[in-house]
């Protein structure tokens, strides 16, 4: 398989709630309102988008690991939006594979904010 980028979706009950939570995660408002109301697309990098969907039958059940290069720096300039993680997670035997801060949004979609040992 030969895949040129990633979109993922999250489903979310109160489109206004999320679009503002995820503001603020991301740092910035969405770069496409897909359809205004409803709909909101954030570009992360070159070919990956994560975007917002009204759609109460899903909301709530996403998983989404964003890897960054430094845990401490994302997860401070997140918090300073006032986004804050749960506990630190350790990756693999002794956080061996790296750590995780889990973020939770309005609906109970997980965010990790991931940092991969070594990478």
């Amino acid at each position: 398989m030969d895949v040129n980028s990633l979109f993922f979706g999250l489903a979310v009950t109160d489109f206004a709630a999320a679009e503002d939570w995820y503001t603020r995660l991301f740092g910035r408002a969405a770069d496409v309102l897909v359809t205004p109301g409803t709909e909101a697309m954030w570009q992360l990098g070159d070919t990956v988008f994560v975007y917002i969907v009204v759609d109460p039958d899903h909301a709530g059940r996403a998983l989404v690991n964003i890897a960054v290069p430094d845990l401490e720096t994302a997860v401070a300039e997140i918090g300073s939006r006032g986004v804050d993680p749960g506990p630190f997670i350790l990756v693999g035997p002794d956080g061996a594979a790296g750590r995780k801060a889990p973020f939770v949004d309005p609906d109970g979609n997980s965010i990790f904010v991931i940092e991969i040992a070594g990478a």
